[in-house]
Formats: structure tokens, C-alpha cells, sequence
């Protein structure tokens, strides 16, 4: 899910429902917050339940057409590896369950590579909020500290960090710096996805 993916299917959904579509500015320092929470800021006055109805079918089309929520297998090798030296594969997001629901379909690629997933559904809590890993750390029956969180917002750094887990933050979006994430506890950083195996490891 790229910012660039997202900024096209929110514009399209704005306008099919009689908006102006926002600015690219805008959407960029928005990024990383719950979509409606965003949308808020992002298009002032608008009916959330009809852009949440129309952005439904809007995603799905996008999905379907190979504009959205790509996992280039370069990224799956990367969950493998990780997998293959020990380490739990889990998915918390601030999506809800109809956003990602392509994505947890048993037929996809990501499904058998993820021990549990969370979601604005079932997690009760959203980024920033630390207690968005109530349930998650509970579930696993871990310690925060065994776990490492990856993110790419200030926001996820928030999270983490407030709830006591290890952070990386991944640059490889292009959209946040090393100096946005200055006020947190960064364990690392990492410029593509493909690194993360070493850095990983190279925290325990």
C-alpha cells in the first residue's frame, strides 16, 4: 500500500461523490493516520459512511486491477526468512477488516505467512494509542520487549515505543526522514524492506 496508490483511490472516490479532491501535500502529511480520522482533515465536511461506502468498491476495483496492495515477492522472501530463523510473523494495522480483507483472504500469498492479524476491528484501540498491543501481547502470551514493531509514521513510533516494544522505522516510502521520528526511541532504521533480516537479527 503506497501513499501514492492511496492518494489516487482517495482523489477518485472524492470526486465520484462530488468533492474536490485534496492536495498531494495534504495527503502526505496526513499519512499514517486511521483513513476516516484522515479523511477528516483531508476533505473537511465530508459524509464519511458514503465515502466509506463508495471507497469500498473503489479499493476492491483497484486491488483487482494490480493498483493496490502489490506484495512484490521480494517482500514475501524477506517474511520467509524471517520465519525460517524463528521469528512470529504478526500484522497490526489501523486499516479495518474491509480494507485489508484481500489481504487476509485464505488464498493470498500473505495469509499463511501471518500467525495472527489485527485490525481497527478487533484491536479496540488505534495508533498512536500504546494500547493498540493490548490484545496482540496478550494473545502471544509475550513480554514488549520481545517484540519489534515496523513502521513507517510518527505514529507507529508512538505506539511502540509508548507500549515498551523495539521500533524500526522504514524510510522506504520516501515520505518521512530520520528527523521526523527524532522525539522516539528508534532501534533502527531502514531505507528498503529487504534489510530488515539483518537488522533484526542484529537487535537480539
Amino acid at each position: 500500500m503506497t501513499e501514492a496508490a492511496c492518494f489516487e483511490l482517495e482523489n477518485e472516490v472524492l470526486r465520484s461523490i462530488g468533492r474536490e479532491p485534496m492536495t498531494r501535500e495534504l495527503h502526505r502529511s496526513t499519512w499514517g493516520m486511521p483513513l476516516l480520522h484522515a479523511m477528516l482533515e483531508r476533505s473537511p465536511g465530508v459524509d464519511l459512511a458514503e465515502f466509506s461506502r463508495v471507497c469500498e468498491v473503489a479499493l476492491a476495483a483497484h486491488v483487482d486491477a494490480g493498483r493496490l496492495d502489490v506484495l512484490p515477492e521480494e517482500h514475501l522472501d524477506v517474511l520467509d526468512q524471517l520465519i525460517a530463523h524463528g521469528y512470529t510473523v504478526m500484522l497490526l494495522t489501523s486499516r479495518t477488516e474491509s480494507e485489508i480483507r484481500h489481504l487476509i483472504a485464505p488464498e493470498h500469498p500473505l495469509t499463511k505467512r501471518l500467525a495472527r492479524v489485527y485490525h481497527a476491528d478487533n484491536s479496540g484501540e488505534l495508533k498512536p494509542s500504546p494500547r493498540v498491543f493490548d490484545r496482540l501481547l496478550a494473545d502471544a502470551g509475550v513480554a514488549p520487549q520481545q517484540c519489534v514493531y515496523v513502521g513507517d509514521s510518527p505514529g507507529d513510533a508512538a505506539a511502540a515505543t509508548g507500549a515498551g516494544l523495539r521500533f524500526i522505522a522504514s524510510l522506504q516510502s520516501g515520505i518521512r526522514g530520520r528527523s521526523e521520528f527524532a522525539t522516539f526511541r528508534v532501534d533502527a532504521f531502514v531505507d528498503h524492506f529487504s534489510e530488515l533480516v539483518e537488522v533484526i537479527r542484529a537487535l537480539r
